[in-house]
This record gives structure tokens, C-alpha cells and sequence, in this order.
């Protein structure tokens, strides 16, 4: 039996693989125009497979998106939180894994520690994908590089402006940029920088700066993303020091003319950025949302061999 494909960092996939997810996940997207939501692709590719999501985190867009996913794609799957799991109550993750292999074809799991999911991939029989980690966000990135591409936008020579804190998010943004050729430029307040190590993902490709407005001058995107994470305390002095990075419509307008506006939602308004950025014509987070959708299925597919 050969090793499943686990997607854990989207250099699991590499750049064939995610260059082969992306046009798929573009392709599906296309046929499916007008369809009603539950309609099964016509091909059906995952017919007869079950899904197992195991959420120790909050969840409405990976846990709706995927459990869609599987649907479109003629498949199942079955939502697992670990609180009512034996997880919860001390059986190891590598345990779970072996017996979860044994019922079912593959493994998302959206967790805190980056370890737990290294673990389960270790000991899974059946493709493992990553639905967020403290490290690493990769499926919200595919559908991020999803959205910029559907906008006619290629990925090579982009400027990508981060702005806020270096978090799990900008880890995978910047391995993207990495992957594909395109510039990330972070604007992070001191203490809420990304490591060395997050920023060597990007091959010589990211940087991190001080300035708000030396990040954002001439981005094609501007990303930002909230900035107390799930689980996290309200904490007013992390507030107070991310408040200049906050994306208004003066910060907005230092980008190119026509730069687009992602953020991977849930957004506090008021915070990280203003209503009428996130509301404004320069926002694509709603199609950036649906993408999670589009996105996950080739991720899937690709898990599965059936592209790249």
C-alpha cells in the first residue's frame, strides 16, 4: 500500500500539486455556475468515500465548506468534535488516527497544536489535512490564491501587503509566495513579528517591516486577519499596539489603484479594519469565503491521487 497524501503545509503538495489544485478547483467552480448548492458534480469523483472532521477549535467556514465539499463531490462526512470524542478524554491522537483509518477514507482536522496534526498524519493509513493549526492555515490560502486568480490576476510578480500580526495565516501566505514567485510584505508591531523561520518559507520572497504604509504602498493585495485569535483572551495591550495597523480606507488607498482587499473571516469591525473597507468595492472576502468551498475540493481530489 502506498503512503496516503497527507495535506498538511502546501508544501505537501508542492508546485505542481497546488499549481494542479488551483485549476481544478477553478474549472469545478465554473461548471457548477448556477447550480443549486447541493447538486452533485456531474463526475462525482468521490462517490462512496466518508470524511471524518474533527474540530478542537470553533468552526463555521471549514466546517460548513467542507462538509459541502464532500457532498459536491458525491462523498460524506461525518462531524467529530473533541470534546464527545475519546480524544477528549486522553486517547492518544496516534490511537485515533489507527482507528479512524479503519472506518473511514480521510482525516480533516482543525486543532491548536501543529503537532497533533504532524502525529495524526504519522499514524493515519488515510489522507490527513490540516483545517487550521496554530503554525499553519493552508486551505484558507488556497482559497486566498483561488480568489486572486478568478479576478484575472496570475500569481508571479504580485506584491501581497500583510498587515498586523505574523500569525498562522501570514505562515502559509508566505509559503505560498514561496511557491509561486509573488512578494509578501508584513507590517507588524515588535513582539507580534513573524520568526525568521516563517519568513525563510518564502524563499527570499517575504519581509517583514515596521511601517504600515511602506507594506501597503503598491500592493496588488492587502490581507489582514483578526487579531485575538480563537481561544485567546480579549487582551487590551495586544489591542493597543495592533491599533496603527488597522486597515482603513486612508491606509487602503496607499495600495495600487484597484488593489484587492482579503481577510479570512470571522472580522472584527473596528479593529483590524473598518466597515467600509470590508464592505467596500476593493473587498472580495465573500468570494474569498465561498472559495474555501472550491478550494477544498481539489485539496481533497488531490489527497485522493485524482490530480497532480
Amino acid at each position: 500500500m502506498s503512503a496516503p497524501r497527507h495535506f498538511l503545509n502546501l508544501s505537501d503538495a508542492g508546485p505542481d500539486g497546488c499549481a494542479a489544485i488551483l485549476a481544478d478547483a477553478l474549472d469545478r467552480k465554473r461548471a457548477r455556475a448556477g447550480w443549486t448548492k447541493g447538486r452533485v458534480d456531474a463526475d462525482a469523483p468521490l462517490a462512496g468515500h466518508v470524511l471524518a472532521m474533527i474540530f478542537e477549535k470553533n468552526s463555521t467556514r471549514t466546517r460548513v465548506s467542507f462538509d459541502m465539499a464532500m457532498r459536491q463531490l458525491g462523498g460524506q462526512a461525518m462531524v467529530m468534535d473533541a470534546g464527545s470524542m475519546q480524544l477528549g478524554r486522553g486517547e492518544t491522537v496516534a490511537d485515533t488516527a489507527r482507528v479512524l483509518s479503519r472506518y473511514v477514507d480521510g482525516i480533516m482536522i482543525r486543532t491548536d497544536d501543529h503537532a497533533k496534526v504532524e502525529e495524526m498524519a504519522a499514524h493515519a493509513t488515510v489522507p490527513v489535512i490540516n483545517g487550521l493549526t496554530d503554525f499553519s492555515h493552508p486551505c484558507q490560502i488556497m482559497a486566498d490564491l483561488l480568489t486572486i486568480l478568478d479576478t484575472g490576476r496570475s500569481l508571479p510578480g504580485l506584491k501581497v501587503a500583510w498587515l498586523g500580526d505574523g500569525n498562522n495565516v501570514l505562515a502559509s501566505i508566505v509559503e505560498a509566495a514561496g511557491i509561486f514567485g509573488f512578494d509578501v510584505v508584513s507590517a507588524c508591531p515588535q513582539g507580534f513579528q513573524p520568526d525568521e523561520a516563517v519568513l525563510a518559507l518564502g524563499r527570499g520572497r517575504a519581509t517583514c517591516v515596521a511601517s504600515p504604509e511602506e507594506a501597503i504602498a503598491g500592493a496588488d493585495v492587502v490581507v489582514t486577519d483578526t487579531w485575538i485569535s480563537m481561544g485567546q483572551a480579549h487582551a487590551e495591550a495586544k489591542l493597543a499596539a495592533m491599533m496603527p495597523y488597522q486597515v482603513d480606507a486612508a491606509l487602503m488607498a496607499k495600495a495600487k489603484s484597484g488593489a484587492a482587499f482579503l481577510h479570512c473571516l470571522p472580522a472584527h469591525r473596528g479593529e483590524e479594519v473598518t466597515a467600509d473597507v470590508i464592505d467596500g468595492p476593493q473587498s472580495l472576502i465573500w468570494d474569498e469565503a465561498e472559495n474555501r468551498l472550491h478550494a477544498q475540493k481539489s485539496i481533497l481530489r488531490w489527497c485522493f491521487g485524482q490530480i497532480g
